[in-house]
């Protein structure tokens, strides 16, 4: 998709899970590489993209998005709900590029905005949003849909 000083944005497939694994764990969250393999697939099916960052080895950032109908909107939103960069990959640049491609994809499917939920962000987040033209407008609140029991 794009490319830039050697770093290539591009949509990920199920070959990239493992690398992507690796990516997570350093977050947190650790998922099993067929796991996202089969998340990933049924991703390229639906109503959303993922997309990584890649230099050499394993992905260096990755942004996940869906596109929805909304009843208050002309058009579709489009919302991220995962970027994430490295530890190592930090401050130069990679998230901005993810938002671009992300939003040029948005773009693609019709979309008319691109919101991201924050959660529990920390300052650095909220001025890397406003940097990459987003505007704060409002919280969310999630709830699990098990059965609590």
């Amino acid at each position: 998709m794009t490319s830039r000083y050697g770093l290539e944005i591009r949509a990920a497939t199920p070959a990239d899970a493992p690398g992507l694994a690796e990516l997570l764990a350093e977050a947190g969250p650790v998922v099993a590489g067929r796991v996202l393999a089969a998340r990933l697939e049924v991703l390229r099916q639906g109503s959303g993209t993922v997309l990584i960052a890649q230099e050499w080895g394993p992905p260096s950032g990755v942004i996940a998005l869906h596109w929805y109908a909304s009843l208050l909107e002309d058009r579709p939103v489009a919302q991220v709900t995962l970027l994430l960069v490295g530890q190592d990959s930090r401050r130069r640049g990679i998230g901005r590029l993810l938002v671009k491609a992300a939003s040029q994809a948005a773009r693609s499917a019709g979309c008319g905005a691109l919101e991201m939920a924050l959660g529990e962000a920390g300052e650095a987040m909220r001025g890397f949003c406003a940097a990459t033209g987003f505007a704060e407008a409002g919280a969310r609140f999630t709830r699990s849909l098990r059965r609590q029991g």
